[in-house]
């Protein structure tokens, strides 16, 4: 029997270890806390053991409750804060989601006011498109029908059928005209007095010149005319050309800006400038007086002499202007600007005498030619010119400063190149625009001659012709001292070649009214 007891009671007390240790996880016996690396094997609890543990069961399951308790708070506790958070959270995404919509209502309707906007703008442009389009269409109606009447009035469409009338009268007339074994000489020499007839008709009518005999006895000579009248013909479109490059409202805008960097020179030189009550009695001032007084006049060259620049000098920058458009106005007088001064004065007499005596067209392309192919034969022209005129404006500025009292620059030659140095780049920036207006006046306008034009001094002063300067402050009295900015005068000849040449013939109109100063300027800067 005590076998089978001692077999229940071990059995008894494992499965009590057991479930208390699933229980409780703090529960160990003294024989778990050892090292486990004394043995591999666990050894069950002693009898001793059990007997305490069955001697207080008070103090196994105190425990047990206080944990049981404490994991039911902490429920409770995560439950309510659970609970809490979620609310929270579902408050915070609903605020959310409400401020997204009112932002979206409001970019929404934005964005219908800005498509309703731009709904209109397109309206808009759809219609000015149609509109446009139907303002070209109209255009081109009429650019074809001024095409239609051009080429029905071309010299060379009534060239064309005077040929074909001239040819079809002759061949009707002509005995041979069926024969087909005509030899090549025949057909040269009729062709040929078919040529002269039409120049005869052409001639009379565009240059008024004779006509010429309209049958030759040399077949050399009738081919040598025939080629005449056909490069005449091919030349008469160019030859008539009244197309302009150039506006007469640009050339007008080109004389001003000339006009305004002659004035921005006058006066920076002026200001850089300072002036002493002594002028020193010198030969070298004594010659620069006398030229200054023979390119602006002998009164302006004496006041400027002998008045006081020292506390205002703007007689001086007036001078200064007046000799910059003197020097310009006299350069583009000149029929080509650089070239040789005989061979410029024997072109201004050809081209005005031709001017007077011939259409239009005719002098205007003889002119445009001839100034395009003396460049064409001197390419260094264009830069010796605006070298040269660059020099001269230097030289005569100089000029004006030392009779004035100028102690900066000085007459030294040292004071004169720092001065040339400084004022270089603007000066010949104005040289080059003075250059390239000529070049315009001359070659790129066929319908019109057009003049740059200064007042001479001592002129009486004409309101009509002229303006001036110190309107503003005073009656304009006296005689014109200098002219200190350009002005522009067009002139167009009238008649034809049949016409006698005479001025009245000749329509001319001042486009841009020179600027002068008068003797009256004295009392306006000076009162006293």
């Amino acid at each position: 029997m005590l076998p089978i007891a001692n077999l229940n009671l071990k059995d008894l007390y494992q499965s009590t270890f057991e479930f208390f240790a699933s229980r409780t996880p703090s529960f160990s016996f003294s024989a778990e806390s050892t090292d486990d690396s004394d043995s591999d094997h666990s050894f069950p609890p002693t009898p001793s053991d059990l007997s305490n543990l069955l001697l207080h069961p008070e103090e196994v399951c105190l425990p047990l409750r206080d944990r049981l308790d404490a994991a039911e708070r902490t429920r409770c506790h995560t439950t309510s804060s659970y609970r809490s958070f979620g609310a929270s959270a579902a408050a915070s995404t609903l605020y959310s989601m409400r401020r997204e919509h009112d932002a979206i209502k409001n970019e929404l309707s934005r964005t219908q006011a800005e498509v309703a906007r731009w709904e209109e703008r397109c309206k808009t442009l759809e219609k000015t498109l149609k509109e446009t389009k139907d303002l070209l269409k109209v255009r081109d109606q009429e650019i074809q029908v001024l095409k239609k009447e051009r080429d029905r009035n071309s010299p060379e469409r009534q060239l064309r059928e005077r040929t074909s009338m001239h040819i079809d009268r002759r061949r009707s007339r002509d005995p041979v005209h069926h024969h087909r074994s005509n030899s090549s000489q025949s057909q040269q020499i009729r062709l040929s007095a078919d040529w002269s007839e039409i120049r005869d008709d052409t001639l009379s009518q565009t240059n008024g010149n004779h006509r010429r005999i309209a049958s030759d006895p040399h077949p050399d000579n009738m081919s040598t005319v025939s080629e005449e009248e056909r490069a005449h013909s091919r030349s008469l479109e160019t030859f008539l050309n009244k197309i302009d490059l150039w506006s007469g409202a640009q050339v007008i805008q080109a004389v001003q800006d000339l006009n305004s960097e002659i004035l921005q020179f006058a006066a920076s030189a002026t200001e850089l400038c300072t002036f002493s009550k002594q002028r020193p009695n010198s030969a070298k001032v004594t010659q620069a007086s006398s030229e200054v007084a023979t390119r602006l006049g002998s009164a302006l060259s004496r006041l400027l002499a002998t008045r006081d620049h020292s506390q205002d000098p703007m007689l001086v920058q007036l001078a200064l202007q007046g000799c910059i458009s003197y020097c310009i106005s006299r350069a583009l007088s000149s029929f080509c600007i650089g070239y040789q001064s005989k061979a410029n004065i024997t072109l201004t007499q050809i081209y005005t005498h031709m001017f007077q005596s011939e259409p239009q067209p005719t002098s205007s392309r003889w002119r445009a030619l001839t100034h395009k192919h003396i460049h064409e034969l001197h390419p260094e022209l264009n830069d010796y010119a605006i070298n040269e005129m660059t020099e001269t404006i230097f030289r005569w500025s100089l000029d004006i400063f030392l009779i004035s009292g100028s102690t900066n620059p000085q007459p030294n030659p040292a004071s004169r190149e720092n001065f040339r140095g400084r004022f270089g780049a603007q000066v010949k920036r104005i040289s080059k625009a003075a250059c390239r207006l000529a070049q315009v006046t001359k070659e790129e306008i066929m319908s019109a001659n057009f003049e740059v034009i200064a007042a001479d001094s001592g002129q009486s002063f004409d309101g009509q012709d002229m303006t001036d300067a110190f309107e503003d402050y005073g009656s304009s009295d006296g005689v014109v001292l200098c002219t200190t900015e350009l002005g522009l005068r067009c002139s167009t000849r009238k008649g034809t070649s049949d016409t006698p040449a005479s001025e009245e013939n000749i329509d001319r109109r001042i486009l841009l009214r020179p600027k002068v100063v008068l003797e009256s300027v004295v009392e306006v800067i000076d009162p006293r």
